[in-house]
């Protein structure tokens, strides 16, 4: 079967003309091409979050040295402390320790002025699943971005 140009199946699988890629990630959504509030690149992105990991390994360390933890319980507890740590540093200043250290930040896309405590805890639950956070779409934003109308921009 041929595809068809005009109204039809063809059109409708090509989808909605809005949804096509911009010229550079973001352009849809307004952010600039290059320089501080440009969409963060997947590389940075992923160094920026080893950096959490390694803060809440460091902190759960300390937290077993004074016998709080015990050695069965130290990766439930990274997780829940890096899980913790990226809400609240999220929602108070808009960035995690490790995007502070790369010079990234989360800013919403829709008309809010910062990432409330709803959106920061559903986008790092997310972040915890891992799949969502590896599909991206043209303006290099996750799943779980996309759920929480969120963005990853350079400071």
């Amino acid at each position: 079967m041929a595809r068809t140009t005009g109204s039809g199946l063809g059109s409708w699988l090509s989808g909605p003309s809005e949804s096509q890629p911009g010229a550079y990630p973001g352009e849809r959504i307004g952010f600039p091409q290059t320089g501080p509030g440009s969409v963060a690149r997947f590389g940075r992105r992923v160094a920026a979050l080893c950096v959490d990991w390694l803060v809440s390994y460091g902190l759960a360390a300390l937290a077993m040295t004074f016998g709080l933890l015990s050695i069965a319980t130290l990766s439930t507890a990274v997780l829940v402390v890096w899980l913790v740590l990226g809400v609240v540093s999220v929602r108070l200043f808009g960035f995690s320790p490790g995007q502070l250290a790369l010079g990234l930040k989360v800013v919403p896309v829709d008309d809010r002025s910062h990432v409330g405590s709803g959106r920061a805890l559903a986008r790092g639950l997310l972040i915890a699943l891992v799949i969502p956070a590896l599909f991206t779409d043209s303006d290099l934003r996750g799943l779980h971005d996309l759920a929480t109308k969120t963005a990853v921009v350079r400071r």
